[in-house]
């Protein structure tokens, strides 16, 4: 493990992998944009670095030769709740969704685009600086006043059922954030209707065609295939 850069008031980057091309990838990539990097290669180090080093964000490989990074995951979140981002070359739905399930924050397959690393580590760290989220949240032509429960597209008010409503404001309080499903599910209809998606994609579908210019092609509620949902 090592420091690579330590300069103070910069977000720190905890990276997390044992192929030793992808972290000076890494490190040239996010040098050039002014964060601390500290670096672990396997999941031992890493826990230690998570620790000691108190990172902003963390990129982890599932992959690790010591700790598989479900386990890492799992162990950082019994007493942290620092932003994960997996960086993996496991492509299966089922993967992604375990990871996200076990408390990881979001997830990118390899090879992934430099553009969408960065702006997916930007999400990450304006969601830990405002944990609670903000009264108002906007994107776009989207506004939505938590405090006054108004939803407004283009000026305009919207009218959501409670059950739509609720999904929104899970999804405004992580906006960015992949929500699995199964979390989705559990936060708005409980633990004992974790299987049934359908009631799920059909809510989606009508806030789709409520906050959407084309639902078709959405632009604020963005599908993971097979994995779930993210406010963009």
């Amino acid at each position: 493990m090592s420091v690579e850069r330590i300069k103070d008031n910069l977000p720190r980057i905890l990276v997390v992998d044992d192929e030793l091309a992808i972290r000076r990838f890494l490190h040239t990539v996010l040098s050039a944009e002014e964060f601390t990097l500290h670096e672990a290669e396997n999941g031992h180090a890493g826990l230690a670095a998570a620790a000691a080093f108190r990172p902003d964000v963390i990129l982890l490989d599932l992959g690790l030769p010591d700790l598989d990074g479900i386990e890492v995951i799992l162990r950082i979140r019994e007493w942290s709740q620092v932003p994960i981002i997996i960086l993996s070359v496991r492509d299966r739905e089922d993967d992604k969704v375990g990871a996200l399930d076990a408390g990881a924050d979001d997830y990118l397959t390899k090879p992934f685009g430099v553009g969408e690393l960065l702006a997916r580590i930007r999400a990450a760290l304006r969601r830990s600086l405002h944990e609670v989220p903000e009264p108002l949240f906007i994107s776009n032509d989207l506004q939505v006043d938590l405090g006054n429960r108004l939803v407004t597209v283009a000026d305009a008010e919207i009218s959501l059922t409670p059950t739509e409503y609720d999904i929104l404001r899970l999804l405004v309080s992580h906006a960015g954030k992949v929500l699995t499903h199964r979390q989705i599910l559990k936060q708005v209809w409980g633990a004992t209707n974790l299987e049934q998606p359908h009631v799920l994609r059909v809510n989606i579908s009508n806030l789709r065609r409520k906050l959407e210019c084309d639902p078709s092609r959405p632009q604020h509620i963005i599908t993971e295939p097979g994995v779930g949902y993210r406010l963009k």
